[in-house]
């Protein structure tokens, strides 16, 4: 038996209304005289058939987890045949069909299925030999399908669709982890790439802060020329500190939140180069890219940061030289160079050594290249970025 507006309620709250209105519907039936299946007078006295039914009621409290339920409710069915059967132990005993073929285990499954297709052709064999008349042996068949195929069939769908739910439940679990590891990765190198850019940014003003305060320091007899200097200092040192405080904002704020900076552009390349020319270096300003053209986000960032890290090692190699930045852009590709008239190479006490590397990282991260390397009597930094097209 199924009601499906009992499923609100716990299991055992389920199985006892059921047993109890099955109980009482039974007892109407054995009282109104019309429980008889076969023709004839009902020689069994009303309380074998009320004892019947209340053992296969109580069996049916259990019977979603004992095994053994089906087999005690065949043994009343067969007390029951014997005596003559009788319509509500036969329907009752339909629930136990249906109850171990869903709730047994997949073996149990497939035998009830075969059980019940056996049982059919079992019974239509016996009728049509002891039958007079075929006709009575196909009407026999006909009426065991609804108390033994119907509810093995119903069963096994059930049983079917509650099992590709629960697949269809477990892969979408899985599909939810995989997706959970991807985005926390994706978290993580992300986090890893903001702390990079993070130190780029941090250790180009520190060492710009470190020349200028030893020039400053040098610088005694000018005080104007030293009070500039000390100006790029202090430029410097708060630029650093918005950087690091607007990357830790960055690093604390939840996902899908409001940006709390705008990154660096090349539009503010112009403060690159008086820090550079504060720590003694003689930069001039080739060209630029026109304002008309639109740059990617991630290509204007890039490029600006190439420009700085270039700096950063011509101020930190080469003190005192010349340096040409050249920005253009030229058939959708966006060209950097920074060339110095010192040749140098970085030396290991001087730096982590990663400011090549970080640069090409940065240009193959957007499709491009970068090369370094010396250039006649200096040293050479070109990207070239992809851009895609004017706007």
């Amino acid at each position: 038996m199924h009601f499906p507006r009992l499923r609100s309620l716990p299991v055992w709250q389920q199985d006892a209304l059921i047993a109890l209105t099955t109980w009482v519907l039974g007892l109407l039936v054995y009282l109104s005289g019309i429980h008889g299946l076969l023709s004839g007078i009902d020689r069994a006295p009303l309380w074998v058939r009320l004892a019947e039914l209340t053992a296969l009621c109580g069996l049916e409290l259990v019977r979603r987890w004992v095994p053994g339920a089906l087999l005690l409710a065949t043994v009343v069915l067969a007390v029951d045949i014997v005596l003559s059967p009788s319509l509500p132990v036969v329907i009752v005993f339909t629930d136990f069909l249906y109850a171990a073929t869903l709730y047994g285990s997949r073996r149990t499954s497939r035998v009830m299925i075969g059980v019940a297709a056996v049982s059919v052709v079992a019974v239509l064999a016996g009728v049509l030999v002891l039958a007079q008349q075929w006709r009575t042996a196909v009407l026999a068949g006909l009426s065991m399908l609804p108390f033994v195929l119907t509810p093995v069939w119903w069963a096994a769908n059930v049983r079917q669709q509650r099992d590709i739910a629960d697949t269809e439940r477990s892969n979408a679990e899985q599909v939810a982890k995989i997706a959970e590891l991807d985005r926390r990765a994706a978290v993580a190198a992300e986090r890893g790439r903001m702390a990079r850019d993070l130190h780029d940014v941090i250790a180009g003003h520190l060492s710009a802060i470190a020349i200028q305060s030893e020039a400053a320091l040098s610088l005694q007899e000018d005080p104007k020329l030293a009070k500039t200097v000390l100006e790029s200092v202090r430029e410097n040192s708060v630029s650093a500190l918005e950087e690091m405080r607007a990357m830790i904002g960055l690093l604390k704020a939840e996902s899908g939140g409001p940006e709390t900076t705008a990154p660096a552009r090349l539009a503010e390349l112009s403060k690159l180069v008086e820090s550079a020319r504060a720590s003694g270096l003689l930069v001039t300003v080739g060209s630029t890219v026109d304002e008309e053209v639109a740059l990617p986000a991630a290509v204007d960032l890039t490029a600006y940061r190439i420009a700085q890290e270039a700096l950063t090692n011509a101020v930190k190699h080469a003190p005192g030289g010349r340096v040409d930045v050249d920005v253009r852009y030229l058939d959708g590709v966006l060209e950097v160079e920074v060339r110095n008239d010192v040749h140098h190479k970085p030396k290991p006490d001087n730096g982590s050594g990663t400011g090549l590397l970080n640069m090409r990282e940065r240009a193959g991260a957007v499709g491009g290249t970068l090369t370094a390397g010396p250039a006649g009597a200096g040293w050479l930094v070109r990207a070239e970025l992809p851009v895609g097209g004017p706007a």
